[in-house]
This record gives C-alpha cells, sequence and structure tokens, in this order.
C-alpha cells in the first residue's frame, strides 16, 4: 500500500516547502519533492495546503483520556490512543515515583509492550531519585538515593527499554549513578532538584543530557545564583523539556528559552489522565489531584501535578508566542528524538519512518499516519 500526500506546505528540517509531496510506501517515505510533477500512488491525498510535518514524539508524559500510564497496558493504550489522535505517533511512557519493586514491574511491563508495539520507545522513570523538597507529585516517602543495587534492579526490569531516567544529581551516589546509567544507553535527565549550576554542570560531565520540564521542580534563575537552566542553556549537550501549557512556564518565558537554545527544546506534555478528558478528581502515583479548568493540582498542599496538554495544542501555543513555526515543529519531532537517541524518528527525508501529522491553517490536527498507516 503506497500513499501519496500532496499539495502540502512541508514543515521539516527546519524549512518550509511550499506545493510539497511525500510518497509513502512500506512504512517510510520513499520520495519527495515539490511542483505538480509527482508519482502516483494506491491512496491520493490531497492536503488541500495544509502544513505536513512528523509525527510528533513525546519523551515525557504520564497518561491521557482518563487513564495513567502507571495503571498498566489497556491503560497505557487507552491514553495512546488520545494523544495519537492529537498528532503523537511515538512516545516514551513516563511513571511516577513507587516502591522499587512497584517501579520495577512497571518498566518490564512497559519492555513487554514496546516488544509488540513499537510506537511505545521504553519508559522514562520519573524518579525515586529525587529531592524531596522539590518532589512535586511524587510520594516522599518513597524518594531515596540512587545506590548501585537500586540502579541495577531497575536497568534489569527494563531490558534495555529505559530511555530515560530523572535523577536529583546532589543526592548520595547520583553522580556515579548518572554515569553508570549513561554508559547503559539512558538518557539521563537532571530534575526535581535543589542541585546550584555547578552541581548540575557536574551531572552533565558525568553524563546527564535532558533537564526535566525546565524551570519546574528545581532553582529559579537568579542573577547571583543561576541555577539549573543557565547551566542547561549554556550546555550544548542538554535537551530542555519545556511543558508549553501556559501554567507551568509562562509562554513569553518559553519564548526566551527557544531564543536561547532553540535547537535544544523538547516540547513536552508532562500529561496527565486528565489530558483529553473531563476536569475532577483524579490519582497520579498514588496522590489525589483536583483538576479545574485544566490545571491539575494535588489536593494536599496545591502542587502543580501533571497538565492536560496534548502537543498540538503546545504547537499552537508556542507558535502563537512568536517562536517560528518550523523550529516549534523540530522541537515536537527532530528534538526529542534526538535526546533519546533515535535520530530515526521525528523526519520526513526519504527513508524516514512514516509517521505523519496534517494540519489545517489553523495548526489543528486533521490526518495522522504512523508507518504510513493512517490512524
Amino acid at each position: 500500500m503506497s500513499t501519496l500526500v500532496h499539495s502540502v506546505r512541508l514543515v521539516d528540517a527546519g524549512r518550509v516547502t511550499e506545493d510539497a509531496w511525500v510518497l509513502f510506501e512500506g512504512g517510510r517515505v520513499t520520495s519527495a519533492g515539490a511542483g505538480p510533477s509527482r508519482p502516483g500512488a494506491d491512496e491520493d491525498v490531497d492536503g488541500g495546503g495544509g502544513c505536513l510535518t512528523p509525527g510528533f514524539v513525546d519523551i515525557h508524559g504520564h497518561g491521557g483520556g482518563g487513564a495513567s500510564y502507571d495503571d498498566g497496558p489497556e491503560a497505557i493504550r487507552s491514553a495512546r490512543a488520545l494523544h495519537r489522535a492529537h498528532g503523537t505517533t511515538r512516545a516514551v511512557i513516563s511513571l511516577v515515583t513507587a516502591s522499587l519493586d512497584e517501579l520495577a514491574a512497571r518498566a518490564a511491563m512497559v519492555a513487554d509492550l514496546a516488544e509488540h508495539d513499537d510506537t511505545i520507545l521504553g519508559s522514562h522513570l520519573e524518579g525515586p531519585f529525587l529531592d524531596p523538597g522539590h518532589r512535586g507529585a511524587h510520594t516522599e516517602a518513597l524518594l531515596r538515593a540512587p545506590d548501585a543495587a537500586s540502579v541495577s534492579r531497575l536497568l534489569e526490569a527494563g531490558r534495555g527499554t529505559i530511555r530515560q531516567l530523572t535523577v536529583a544529581p546532589e543526592l548520595p551516589g547520583a553522580l556515579d549513578a548518572i554515569a553508570r546509567l549513561s554508559a547503559a544507553g539512558v538518557a539521563v535527565a537532571v530534575g526535581h532538584t535543589d542541585a546550584d549550576a555547578e552541581t548540575t554542570r557536574r551531572a552533565f560531565d558525568a553524563g546527564a543530557t535532558v533537564l526535566t520540564h525546565a524551570f519546574n521542580a528545581m532553582r529559579g534563575i537568579h542573577h547571583r545564583a543561576p541555577g539549573p537552566v543557565i547551566a542547561a542553556l549554556r550546555d550544548p549537550r542538554v535537551t530542555l523539556e519545556l511543558v508549553a501549557d501556559g501554567v507551568h512556564v509562562d509562554l513569553d518565558v518559553v519564548a526566551t528559552a527557544f531564543a536561547a537554545a532553540g535547537d535544544r527544546v523538547a516540547l513536552v506534555t508532562d500529561a496527565m489522565a486528565a489530558a483529553g478528558s473531563s476536569d475532577g478528581g483524579y490519582d497520579l502515583g498514588g496522590l489525589a489531584v483536583s483538576v479545574e479548568d485544566g490545571v491539575a493540582r494535588l489536593v494536599d498542599g496545591g502542587a502543580i501535578a501533571g497538565s492536560t496538554l496534548t502537543q498540538d495544542a503546545a504547537l499552537r501555543r508556542v507558535v502563537a508566542a512568536g517562536v517560528d513555526l518550523p523550529v516549534v515543529v523540530a522541537a515536537l519531532t527532530r528534538v526529542p528524538a534526538r535526546a533519546i537517541g533515535r535520530d530515526d524518528l521525528g523526519r520526513l527525508d526519504v527513508g524516514a519512518v512514516a509517521d505523519a501529522v496534517l494540519l489545517d491553517d489553523a495548526l489543528r490536527v486533521q490526518r495522522v499516519w504512523t508507518a504510513g498507516a493512517e490512524d
């Protein structure tokens, strides 16, 4: 089955190509070009002048459509369906802090799913190696330092599918754990931390390459105490996650981060179960959450508890904040894919996996393809 998508503005590789076309065959992009001369195909899709982008890649999300990724395979499938409809063709399954036994079992469960569903890229363990003072929506009693035995347990359970793991680098043993995890192919992220800029730089030198939801659950920027965000902005090895819902980070600050390091910003959802669902009461990692007007907060203490964001909404918000469309698309596609070592994703050049999203002039999703098949 071949599919030709034509008459589109192709937004990829940092540029916009007018009157473009892309041919999908066998799950891959087999040719692409611009203008009226184009090949035939089994299915001909007139894009009507809309935007065609690579499929979005979310490396940090916890659920959606009323389902939480921590709750097992059916919940993951349900939540993934919601996000796929909003353009996220591939995702890392983020798991919140749990007991070591529970977290190992969940990492193993994600590994099992990833064997049969290559749209599931593996797991992101957002805990338990976090600072209690910056725990956000994580259960304090379950937090711990990253001792060698705990790291071994999780790596064994994940069977090579743990793509990302968040660590507070000031914890005892953290720098050794970062080096070990990085050597095992895990993208280690600094987050939920009280680290200053110098400690953060040591973490990056030890092998950390990501900043978990930049600005949130960490020290802020002060002119005499720059903190983790400045350390990350100044290090070309580091990708900064941003949650562009206008709640986690003001959109002017988001635009400023893009101005400083736009080719290293990955737009993530940090979405919890209420994404694409209704306001009301939810559970996140055993903690009660209240969602009002689309904003999720812990019932006890009021800390932000994930988001109700989808990646297409993030696209619209950041473009409206003044960031160029090709830069924002890269932050939803190539940049997050690169952050977890999947440079084969998030692109629509010849030979790439045929994941694509067709958007209208208002940047709303019209059609989605995963490996050349329409969702």
